[in-house]
């Protein structure tokens, strides 16, 4: 995949992309020249590596990072569309990498998975440089030997120690927002005695949470991220890019200022939570190039809004629940929230970076309307998704005098548009072809022999037409044995086909879809809906699982029009009257269709 290679887009910032305070930040520092100065190695590296490369070409660089211990859900699509957007806007570019710095939560298959979801969001990682394109795919495990290097220089400059207390002395010594913190009893240790640990640690000589390496800063800061944090741990796992090579691992707030910084990150962009770790961001930066390790100018921490989505939940650790205890089928169900999920159901990468850039960026956190993706959704599919008439609850409907009007056994080819308005310059698709018979399929809920006030579809004595085809009067209907409804009798209005002189000879008030028994095709539907009944399912410690839709789920055997029937996996259609639909890219085969809902045709919740 190919990201914007700098100097191929316009210096500065689009004109027509929507303001925020992140691009009046940016715009601010190019006009400044506040990262003028930097230089790039061709690969991340340590202040000496950077300062032999060249003026970076990049006018700005930010990053991805997500943790490889799930799979990627729509709040990380706004932080991917807000990264990689900005990059490249202002003729910069964006680094995918890995935060894997936790070996016991992190797996191959969620590294590949990140990708993939990245690339189809319209993403990519390559630039160019000296004339080269550069992959810009980086892992933090990668980083680990600077990283503990950088502790040791720490270390050697009184700026860190090996603290031997047990988790529960940390936690009752660290004090809380009315009460300073107590110093550690190993805090005065030499510089000399703490290296000696810190090796120890790293050579494997004590078990696991033995002892930690600590930053030492201030037990009496009024942020409490600022007192004395843990650095390093001792944690024997296996990791799934360095495998055993070690065994203590740098914590997150510790990796991820210096991932920034080899990697001349210029603006590194999160969410608010990580707000009150700005501090140590900002002080461990400014350490380390005081020692040299890094140079100046490095990277500014700023944060916005995370996406907080009703009828959704975003937490890893939750949705990880709901695909082991089985309550979806696996993380691309199309009820999750996952971008694989919404692939699956049948959302598209346009209609994702659309929501996202609708929804904008802000330091406030508010909720969003899941109707707002849905919207985003058709404003994409209205003029490119292919029509098409199913039917999802059937009965057979028969025109008694068919065979006396058209002769026996024939069947008349009818046609409408598959797509009615097709966007400008895009050539208009060759017309659907289905044919119509004695005997056809329509909606159970088309027919009412004691019709309701209003009511003005196909009821004895009424008039409507099949959309295509011809004008019929409903005769009346035979009910089963429980009573219910097993065939509808109506006859044919002679001269009345659509598109045909007589077409309008004859008035109606309605007209209904439906598909031919000769040609229609059975095919499996899912009709899908939202998870969750509650706006907000897990606010507060609610119970999530408690407001589970039992209705998110239902499989219909249908008819679908021949047209339909010849979909490629993936491809997206609107369903006449009943909104967008998918051929699902995994179970939809020549022969067995199978489609997803997506979405209606309009909001149905919150009424």
């Amino acid at each position: 995949m190919n990201a914007p290679i700098p100097g191929d887009t316009p210096a500065g910032k689009d004109d027509h992309k929507p303001t925020n305070f992140l691009r009046g930040i940016i715009d601010r520092d190019l006009e400044q020249g506040t990262y003028a100065s930097r230089r790039w190695g061709g690969t991340p590296g340590d202040a000496a590596h950077h300062e032999q490369g060249q003026p970076d070409p990049a006018k700005i660089r930010t990053r991805f990072p997500p943790e490889p211990n799930g799979y990627l859900h729509v709040g990380h699509a706004k932080s991917i569309c807000l990264n990689f957007g900005l990059a490249r806007d202002y003729g910069g570019v964006c680094h995918m990498r890995f935060d894997d710095t936790n070996p016991e939560k992190e797996e191959k298959e969620y590294v590949d998975s990140i990708l993939d979801a990245v690339s189809w969001l319209g993403f990519g990682w390559a630039s160019n440089f000296n004339g080269q394109a550069q992959d810009h795919l980086y892992y933090a495990s990668n980083y680990f030997d600077f990283m503990y290097r950088a502790a040791e220089y720490l270390i050697e400059a009184g700026l860190a120690y090996v603290d031997e207390q047990t988790p529960e002395e940390m936690r009752a010594n660290r004090g809380d927002f009315s009460t300073p913190g107590k110093d550690s009893p190993f805090r005065a240790r030499s510089p000399a005695d703490n290296l000696a640990r810190f090796r120890e640690m790293r050579d494997g000589v004590h078990p696991d949470g033995a002892m930690v390496l600590r930053a030492k800063i201030d037990m009496a800061a009024p942020n409490i991220n600022m007192r004395d944090p843990a650095i390093y741990r001792i944690r024997r796992a296996t990791h799934h890019n360095t495998g055993d090579t070690w065994c203590i691992y740098p914590m997150y707030t510790f990796a991820h200022p210096i991932e920034d910084a080899l990697e001349q990150i210029t603006h590194s962009i999160c969410t608010l939570e990580f707000e009150d770790q700005r501090p140590f961001y900002d002080w461990l930066l400014d350490r380390l190039a005081e020692g040299g390790l890094l140079k100046q100018p490095t990277p500014r921490q700023y944060e916005f809004a995370r996406l907080n989505l009703t009828y959704v939940i975003t937490s890893k650790r939750k949705l990880k629940q709901l695909v082991d205890e089985k309550v979806v089928s696996g993380w691309d169900d199309p009820r999750m929230p996952t971008i694989v999920g919404l692939r699956r159901r049948g959302y598209t990468p346009e209609a994702i970076q659309l929501f996202c850039e609708r929804i904008g960026v802000s330091k406030a956190d508010s909720w969003i309307d899941y109707s707002t993706l849905d919207i985003a959704l058709r404003d994409d599919l209205e003029s490119k998704a292919h029509r098409g008439m199913v039917v999802l609850d059937p009965v057979k409907l028969v025109l008694t005098n068919w065979d006396e009007v058209m002769g026996a056994g024939h069947l008349e080819p009818c046609s409408l548009p598959a797509l009615p308005h097709p966007p400008e310059g895009v050539p208009e698709p060759a017309a659907r072809q289905f044919t119509i018979g004695r005997e056809v399929w329509i909606e159970r809920e088309d027919f009412e022999e004691v019709p309701p006030k209003g009511y003005k579809r196909l009821f004895p004595g009424n008039k409507v037409r099949l959309k295509g085809g011809y004008v019929i009067e409903c005769t009346g209907c035979t009910r089963d044995a429980e009573g219910r409804v097993s065939e509808v009798q109506a006859t044919l209005v002679p001269d009345t086909k659509s598109g045909t002189p007589g077409a309008d000879s004859v008035k109606v008030k309605a007209a209904i879809t439906w598909v031919g028994v000769a040609d229609g095709v059975p095919a499996e539907v899912r009709i899908y809906d939202r998870l969750f009944t509650d706006p907000q399912p897990d606010a507060g410690g609610k119970d999530f699982l408690a407001s589970l839709n039992p209705d998110s789920k239902k499989v219909v055997t249908a008819y679908v029009e021949p047209s339909l029937a010849q979909a490629q996996p993936d491809q997206k259609f609107q369903f006449e009257r009943f909104g967008y639909f998918v051929a699902d890219r995994l179970d939809h085969v020549p022969g067995r269709p199978v489609f997803n809902k997506i979405t209606g045709l309009k909001d149905g919740w919150g009424k």
